[in-house]
């Protein structure tokens, strides 16, 4: 700010000496002065304006943050949900010996034993499904394979 002073006055006193008239020199002085007010308003406008829209800025800023931090929990904990290597995954298991009905937890083993008659029964990862369920088999209680239905249908003829 003091260039800005500096270069006024220097203006000013370049003004005093090329203005004899006292009463001119007055008026010119004034007027300059009312146009350096004018300017400084001008600036203390736009300065009030751009702190007031860094100041909505900021706050809008602050409201993502807030929002991005509530998705990132929710991600976090879906992903722990999902992803959690430190527990094992909890898998229905019926017994095709027994027929008892149990969880266990797997992780990726291929067979388990039966807490009940303890026979290993070997876990089929093949993802294919069968395309109906009618609830004929012992070991879903909801498989309708054609020996199922044979089966049915024989114990019906009896």
């Amino acid at each position: 700010m003091s260039v800005l002073s500096d270069n006024y006055k220097k203006i000013i006193s370049e003004m005093e000496e090329k203005i004899t008239n006292p009463e001119e020199l007055d008026f010119v002085k004034q007027k300059i002065s009312e146009l350096s007010m004018l300017f400084m308003e001008t600036i203390d406008n736009l300065n009030n304006a751009t702190e007031k829209k860094i100041k909505e800025i900021e706050e809008r800023q602050k409201q993502i943050e807030l929002k991005v931090s509530k998705v990132e929990d929710s991600v976090n904990d879906i992903e722990s949900d999902i992803y959690t290597e430190e527990e094992g995954y909890d898998f229905e298991i019926v017994c095709p010996y027994c027929n008892y009905e149990f969880q266990a937890e797997i992780n990726g083993k291929n067979e388990i034993v039966c807490p009940e008659c303890n026979n290993m029964i070997e876990l089929d990862w093949n993802e294919e499904e069968e395309d109906c369920c009618s609830g004929g088999c012992l070991g879903c209680h909801g498989c309708g394979s054609e020996e199922d239905e044979d089966n049915n249908n024989n114990e019906d003829d009896m």
